[in-house]
């Protein structure tokens, strides 16, 4: 390699170096597109207060609700690339609402995802007298009965419509969708047998099922979650490879000056090893996981291509 292009590699990595010792210097500002009391909100303040503990700066979340989180999106596709603004970003933001909705930023390339903060699965649930104990013996069941059963879900293009969608579509049979305006009406519902299933977040739904509210067929992740070991996943039912739920990470614009990056990147491992930080993530029902930026950049591009193919494929429109 000649020697001007090693000085200047060289350079960079020092300049990177240098930048990511004195990253940050002023207030971090972790915008999140809705409203405060949710996972969102709560998870970037989790996060936010132990960076600022850890980085000896402030950081101020800014809850900036609307457009399924496309405003807050917006607002950081448009600042500057420094590291002072970040974003508190999920799988329904990043990868299902650019989709639904014509974003005004390039929804794929706007941003740097900074590091991955944890996931929560979907599970599938039936009302309490649906005749079927499996993922199988409900496929059967709705492929002798088309478009007889109904499924509920929080609203059209919402990740819970998205996700039985996908099931449905998988397993070839056809239901009839009755969208709600939230996730709480559409779960009494299906609890009170005006509805026969949904898909919903897995930790709420364990309490409703132990006392017979409901049954959980299945869980959407490809692997048994840690809190509920004996349940069987979707795809181990004759599904394979099907997966949803709901990851949660932090991103920052595009161009993401590189010292920040690794500075970021560093300081969102040491907050995601920390065990009260664990301990409060895993308390609004979100299991902890930590990445490098090149994988969570590779989770979202992944996703983002996946659920783009089955929202064009399925012709769905938000409410």
């Amino acid at each position: 390699m000649p020697f001007r292009i090693l000085a200047a590699v060289a350079y960079l990595v020092v300049a990177c170096a240098a930048q990511a010792q004195t990253y940050p210097t002023k207030t971090i500002h972790l915008l999140v597109g809705f409203a405060p009391g949710g996972a969102n909100d709560i998870l970037a303040r989790i996060i936010g207060q132990k960076l600022a503990d850890s980085m000896g700066q402030s950081v101020v979340v800014e809850n900036r609700p609307g457009a399924a989180g496309l405003i807050a999106a917006e607002a950081l596709a448009k600042s500057a690339h420094d590291g002072y603004t970040l974003m508190l970003g999920s799988t329904g933001t990043q990868t299902m609402a650019p989709h639904l909705a014509r974003a005004p930023y390039d929804a794929l390339n706007a941003f740097t995802p900074v590091a991955l903060i944890g996931s929560t699965p979907n599970a599938l649930v039936v009302r309490p007298t649906m005749p079927v104990g499996s993922v199988r013996e409900l496929i059967e069941y709705a492929k002798s009965r088309p478009r007889l059963l109904t499924y509920a879900s929080s609203g059209n293009g919402t990740t819970l419509h998205l996700a039985a969608v996908l099931f449905a579509m998988m397993a070839d049979i056809d239901l009839i969708h009755v969208s709600y305006k939230g996730n709480a009406p559409a779960l009494t519902d299906v609890m009170g047998g005006q509805v026969d299933m949904m898909f919903s977040a897995l930790p709420p739904l364990l309490p409703l099922a132990k006392a017979g509210k409901l049954k959980i067929l299945g869980v959407g992740s490809l692997e048994r979650h840690r809190s509920a070991p004996d349940l069987p996943t979707i795809a181990e039912q004759g599904l394979p490879d099907y997966e949803s739920g709901t990851w949660y990470g932090v991103f920052a614009p595009a161009n993401l000056q590189m010292g920040a990056l690794a500075r970021l990147g560093v300081e969102m491992k040491k907050a995601l090893d920390d065990p009260k930080v664990r301990q409060s993530i895993q308390a609004q029902g979100v299991e902890p996981q930590s990445s490098t930026p090149e994988q969570f950049r590779k989770l979202f591009r992944d996703d983002y291509a996946r659920w783009g193919a089955l929202i064009k494929k399925s012709n769905i429109k938000p409410d």
